[in-house]
């Protein structure tokens, strides 16, 4: 693909009347209800309306092409518009468009993916159950921690703690476990046993003056046992922990911080559970975000990559201890999905699975990408807007401040972050702001000269910002 040197207006598809961007408008605003939007809001400016991807590139209806820096929402680690891909979804839809996991069945792609992610799952994670998305994986792990401790004749063992700013998803239970206070106040959330704790392991936001990022470490794992003290070993069941927290500020745990966290659960009794929706299938540089920092998890829950966004599908990874206390009940698992391992959405999960291997986007190729990326990243730390860059495998992270020594924000908060994003998407790339945090996600396909084009935008859009903000 051919950059275009910041231009948003050629290389466009040839649109028809079906893409007539104030018809799709129109019909948006009178039927569709978006998530985590103040619809009103929305409704005045319309919405834009995205027609196309290739690689890592979008079209809208406008004919603007866009360097999507988001993988989508974190998920399109192959790309947009790979043949290979929607030629396999085509094939499964007409050997066996859907049936389903209950009844005793099953199907070759579920059997043959369950197989590929227990190779790539660390130690003992060998069984796995499926759902369609992240919140789904994730509300399914709650039942199946506390039917595991049913099992073990340990009823009191409830309380599942999570994080202050972590993310889980929006069901229920996913949204009880993730610590973001206004997904909790208009929906009467959180679930009782659930439980949040801070400081947040982000050293840059929440370390002391005169800390260190090692004794900062120790202050958050020691938040952990404080908790689970408090409510009493016996009554709590799981830790949850994003290994990079995402959609909250992207925030790289401080070193040694994880090594803790194990070292608690285990001395307690208490279920370590990896959130991976976001880190998984290379993310972070190995297939999951536990490796990368080097703990070992109970029970894991993944979405996203697995099929790199072309249809819905998750999982959750239980190990061989969890798994086989349910397996030898003679109760019945009386939970699963009409769409359970969907024999297609399996079928495009295997093909991507075994992509991401063979493009070596989970290795050597992987490894150069992401080389270039973080280089990219931290060259911007130079920006006067910026007042810290960080980030893991094809991940990163922008702050924006209006003073660095300080890290003072401008005001109202979000305001800065809120000037990026549109400066970013009226450039031609696509940046997330949450708060004045900018986040970056790239589909690990991209290339050095795309990653050359998307940062030279985004310091443009960054100058433009800081002209704008400094009137």
């Amino acid at each position: 693909m051919t950059p275009d040197n910041g231009t948003t207006s050629h290389s466009a598809p040839i649109m028809d009347q079906a893409h007539d961007t104030t018809h799709y408008q129109a019909l948006d605003n009178a039927h569709h209800l978006h998530p985590f939007s103040v619809h009103h809001e929305l409704r005045q400016q319309n919405p834009r309306v995205i027609t196309k991807g290739k690689g890592v590139y979008l079209w809208d209806s406008e004919g603007n092409r866009i360097i999507d820096g988001m993988a989508g929402l974190w998920c399109t680690q192959i790309g947009f518009g790979v043949e290979e891909l929607a030629d396999i979804a085509s094939d499964a839809i007409k050997s066996l468009s859907y049936y389903n996991t209950f009844f005793q069945t099953t199907t070759p792609a579920v059997a043959d993916l369950s197989a590929l992610i227990a190779e790539k799952t660390p130690a003992d994670l060998n069984q796995l159950f499926f759902a369609s998305s992240g919140s789904e994986a994730n509300d399914s792990a709650i039942k199946f921690i506390w039917y595991y401790w049913n099992l073990k004749g340990k009823p009191r063992k409830k309380a599942i703690i999570s994080r202050e700013r972590a993310y889980h998803g929006t069901t229920i239970g996913a949204a009880s476990l993730t610590g973001l206070p206004f997904m909790h106040d208009i929906f009467d959330l959180p679930l009782p046993n659930i439980h949040h704790i801070g400081p947040t392991p982000h050293y840059y936001e929440y370390g002391n003056e005169n800390e260190s990022e090692a004794d900062f470490a120790a202050r958050c794992a020691k938040s952990l046992e404080d908790k689970i003290l408090e409510l009493g070993p016996e009554n709590v069941a799981a830790f949850i922990g994003e290994p990079v927290m995402g959609a909250g500020g992207l925030m790289i745990p401080p070193e040694g911080y994880w090594q803790q966290i194990e070292a608690i659960c285990r001395k307690y009794n208490v279920l370590l559970w990896s959130d991976e929706v976001i880190c998984g299938f290379g993310r972070t540089g190995s297939w999951f975000g536990c490796q990368t920092y080097g703990f070992m998890p109970d029970i894991m829950t993944m979405a996203k990559g697995m099929s790199s966004g072309y249809v819905p599908i998750s999982a959750v990874a239980l190990n061989d201890e969890i798994a086989n206390t349910i397996v030898q009940s003679n109760d019945e698992m009386a939970h699963g999905f009409t769409y359970s391992g969907h024999p297609v959405a399996c079928s495009v999960a295997l093909r991507n699975i075994q992509l991401l291997e063979e493009m070596e986007l989970v290795g050597a190729r992987g490894d150069k990408t992401s080389a270039c990326f973080q280089a990219g990243l931290a060259s911007l730390e130079s920006h006067p807007l910026v007042g810290q860059t960080r980030g893991v495998g094809m991940l990163g992270a922008l702050e924006l401040v209006k003073d660095k020594d300080s890290k003072k924000r401008f005001e109202p908060d979000g305001h800065a972050g809120a000037t990026c994003r549109h400066f970013c998407f009226s450039s031609g790339v696509i940046m997330r702001a949450v708060g004045d945090t900018m986040f970056l996600s790239p589909p690990l396909v991209i290339t050095e000269n795309e990653l050359d084009e998307m940062f030279s935008l985004i310091r443009k859009s960054l100058d433009k910002t800081y002209a704008v903000l400094n009137e």
